[in-house]
């Protein structure tokens, strides 16, 4: 009875810890189960999109985890048979849970009284990797048990198997082994790998970052020596199979991208965005294609160029000298390059897209591009450059010196003042401002003012507007839409936006070619932009903004810096300065700074490429100094003693209305200009008796400033003091038609005094000086309504302004106090 008792009871307990078993089980089973319907998104996993460069190269990744999905078809046999050889032996025969591995663990964690090892399965290891964190707990461990042993009866094995494939974490921000191949070997085929190199890869999961062999290549090989020793122990390989791939070496994967140039990435990002109506979220995780204009040689050239000090202007003592470029191509419009700053952080301040006060680079933007696009303009059109006001606006030359008068080119090539705003006025505002919006710079109602000839602008422009802009007169007169992006692709290939190209005609051919005309001379000999000259054809310009700072004088440096400039190829902006400008921090250089930054970029962004030439449009002609009129051939001259007169005749020639006669006396050792008329007859009764003059006139057209080759000389002999002769009423010289009697034909600034004697001689002082190229000098002046009054010829001894790298035009006069 007592045995059948006993029996009984333990048929009871067994039934009971049997029922108990099949309940937890169902238990266990159950709470899986609905966590994984409850998180059934987990299973798609996320994917890196891939962002590639104009060639189709690999140029970033955006990502919240940098995974690239594989298909099991695409794993070669070997790799899964690493995988299950070193993580799970029994994977084929257990249904997610693997009881002997879990029982050993246990044994193993008493004795060592902690958690030392899990005997996870690769069903429980995906578990715990799609829903659970990494920490070790009894609970936490029954969860997973839980979720595995749904997965197993909703997948089956080689689902699992890719699902683990594509899931597990690779080391160095690598997931899934496609990533981790292409990241640690340079392999994109999986079945490319060598043994050597599977062998590293599976033995990875267990410590990542510690058997990464781009961290440490001996300790990966340590721990592929154990994984090739499973896979023979466990019939994988052959023996000898394991000691050819323990002889074997890593491959060493090609540079990766440069991951430093997050400014463009960010940008490429915020387009995508925009263009595809995602969110950034679902971009970094939907494996998207992303196809780019970048120019990876042109970003890396950037990229460089920031990261040295030496290019970039003093720091201050809290903030560092800051910076911002981009290059565009102007053909396309496509972005080719950017920096967003120094020490640029991810999602950080983008200066490339910050507006700045242009200076003197936004001349050919709002004047002289618009002023050829009248054709009344052209690169030798005379401007005026003298000390004026308009209004209440009163520019000045940086230099404080005035010329009169220059050409179009010179005004541009030395980056003066006052000729750039002269002609502003005279082409009209309103036409500067439609200008420069057709070229897509966002002008503020508040610009309508000539401050914009200088630069001067209420909200600025960033470095991208005018690197846009210029792009123009690069790409002949034709505006491209800016982009990055070309083409999108989902994780199957499909087109989901591709860059439709978008251009417009803003200017006529031959105003784009003559702009590139002026803008080659500022690179050149005598120009503001020399720096910017690096072996290439180079059009460009420099510019500066003032301090207005109290306290500080303007002459002490810059507010900004810039070189806005381009080749056949290319067309770039860069800007320097200081994120808060002020009396502790500001730019102590000039804008050869920047233009040294544009040198040194575009250098090495063209090496290797054939050098191209600025063509020039077919039916435009080559933008030709205006000729001076034709010498005079015929100039005569007939000597009348009685009236004791030179008579010095000639023949007028055609595009002439001034002409100036020279006289030079035998004892002089240059000719001197002795009258300027409009006429072709001059009288001379000035000569000294017997003296001897030679006497040459030129052709000189005044509206171009233009003077003709002498012509002949001619000589007239003044005979010897006649007695009585004179009285005391004669002029020197005298101008038939053109000058009434007694009316002073001196143009100086100064004081006329005539004093008349009985032999007509009179003395001429008019002292005056001149601004500019004839600065300093004194010009002699004519007699003036005095009896007898004589008109001495001036003397001008005028100081040639030095010719160097000129002024880039930094006294701009910002409007509203900016």
């Amino acid at each position: 009875m007592n045995a059948r008792r006993w029996v009984i009871g333990i048929f009871g307990i067994l039934t009971l810890g049997l029922l108990i078993f099949i309940a937890g089980y169902l238990v266990i089973y159950m709470n899986g189960y609905t966590l994984l319907q409850k998180n059934q998104e987990k299973l798609d996993m996320a994917e890196a999109t891939v962002v590639l460069d104009k060639d189709g190269n690999e140029f970033a990744r955006l990502f919240m985890q940098n995974r690239k999905l594989v298909t099991l078809d695409e794993v070669p046999d070997r790799l899964e048979q690493a995988v299950i050889a070193t993580e799970d032996q029994r994977f084929e025969e257990h249904a997610g849970v693997d009881f002997w591995s879990i029982g050993r663990a246990i044994v193993k964690d008493i004795l060592a009284r902690d958690l030392v090892e899990g005997g996870s399965t690769i069903t429980q290891q995906l578990a715990k990797n799609l829903f659970l964190s990494a920490d070790k707990t009894f609970f936490r461990k029954a969860t997973e048990v839980s979720i595995a042993l749904a997965l197993e009866n909703s997948f089956n094995k080689d689902e699992i198997l890719e699902m683990y494939l594509n899931r597990i974490y690779y080391g160095n921000g690598a997931y899934g082994v496609k990533a981790a191949a292409e990241l640690h070997f340079g392999v994109d085929d999986l079945n490319e790998l060598s043994l050597l190199e599977i062998a590293v890869l599976a033995g990875m999961p267990k410590a990542p970052e510690t058997y990464s062999p781009t961290n440490d290549p001996e300790k990966a090989l340590e721990r592929a020596a154990v994984v090739l020793s499973l896979m023979a122990d466990q019939g994988y390989i052959s023996e000898n199979e394991r000691r050819e791939a323990l002889n074997d070496t890593l491959r060493k994967p090609a540079p990766r991208p440069d991951r430093t140039a997050s400014a463009i990435r960010d940008y490429i990002l915020a387009e995508a965005a925009r263009v595809t109506g995602y969110s950034e979220e679902q971009l970094r995780i939907g494996g998207y294609e992303i196809r780019t204009t970048v120019d990876m040689a042109a970003q890396r050239a950037i990229d460089r160029a920031f990261a040295n000090p030496e290019l970039f202007p003093e720091d201050g003592p809290e903030q560092i000298a800051q910076g911002a470029m981009v290059i565009v191509d102007p053909k396309t419009g496509g972005v080719a390059a950017m920096s967003g700053g120094r020490n640029y952080v991810e999602k950080g301040f983008n200066r490339a897209l910050n507006d700045r006060q242009p200076g003197s680079a936004f001349k050919p933007i709002a004047v002289y591009a618009p002023a050829l696009e009248t054709g009344e303009w052209h690169p030798y059109s005379v401007l005026k450059d003298e000390k004026m006001a308009f209004g209440d606006y009163k520019p000045s030359n940086l230099s404080g010196k005035y010329a009169g008068e220059m050409t179009m080119l010179e005004a541009v090539q030395r980056s003066i003042n006052l000729p750039t705003v002269w002609l502003l006025n005279e082409i009209g505002v309103k036409r500067g401002l439609e200008f420069a919006r057709k070229l897509g710079i966002d002008m503020d109602a508040g610009d309508r003012n000539l401050a914009i000839a200088l630069g001067g602008l209420t909200r600025g422009a960033s470095p991208l507007e005018m690197a846009r802009a210029y792009g123009a007169f690069a790409n002949g007169g034709v505006l491209a839409e800016t982009h990055v992006i070309t083409e999108v692709r989902d994780s199957e290939g499909h087109r989901i936006y591709a860059h439709e190209v978008a251009a417009e005609r803003v200017m006529s051919e031959k105003t784009a070619y003559y702009t590139t005309f002026l803008l080659e001379s500022v690179t050149k000999k005598g120009g503001t932009g020399t720096k910017a000259n690096f072996g290439r054809p180079v059009a460009g310009k420099t510019g500066t903004t003032q301090l207005g700072l109290k306290g500080v004088k303007d002459s002490s440096g810059n507010r900004d810096i810039w070189f806005v400039g381009y080749t056949p190829e290319y067309a770039a902006a860069v800007w320097m300065g200081f994120d808060d400008t002020n009396a502790k921090h500001f730019v102590k250089s000039g804008s050869g700074t920047a233009a040294a930054m544009f040198a040194a970029v575009m250098k090495e962004a063209l090496e290797g490429r054939e050098v191209q030439d600025f063509q020039r449009p077919e039916g435009v002609s080559e933008p030709q100094r205006p000729k001076p009129p034709a010498p005079v051939t015929d100039l005569s001259a007939l000597y009348d003693p009685e009236k004791r007169e030179a008579v010095l005749s000639w023949t007028a020639v055609e595009g002439a209305d001034v002409y100036r006669m020279y006289r030079k006396a035998a004892t002089e050792a240059e000719a001197q200009v002795l009258i300027e008329t409009e006429g072709s007859v001059v009288i001379d009764i000035s000569g000294a008796p017997g003296a001897t003059y030679e006497y040459y006139v030129t052709a000189v057209s005044s509206t171009e400033q233009l003077e003709s080759e002498p012509s002949n000389v001619v000589q007239v002999a003044v005979p010897g003091e006649d007695e009585g002769a004179g009285s005391g009423e004669d002029d020197l010289f005298e101008l038939p038609d053109v000058l009434p009697d007694g009316e002073a034909g001196g143009d100086g600034a100064g004081n006329d005094n005539g004093n008349g004697n009985g032999n007509g001689n009179g003395n001429g002082n008019d002292t005056g000086t001149e601004e500019g190229t004839q600065e300093g000098g004194s010009e002699g002046g004519a007699g003036a309504n005095q009896p007898g009054g004589a008109e001495a010829p001036g003397d001008e001894t005028g100081e040639q302004e030095p010719v160097g790298e000129g002024e880039d035009g930094g006294d701009v006069v910002l409007p509203g106090g900016l």
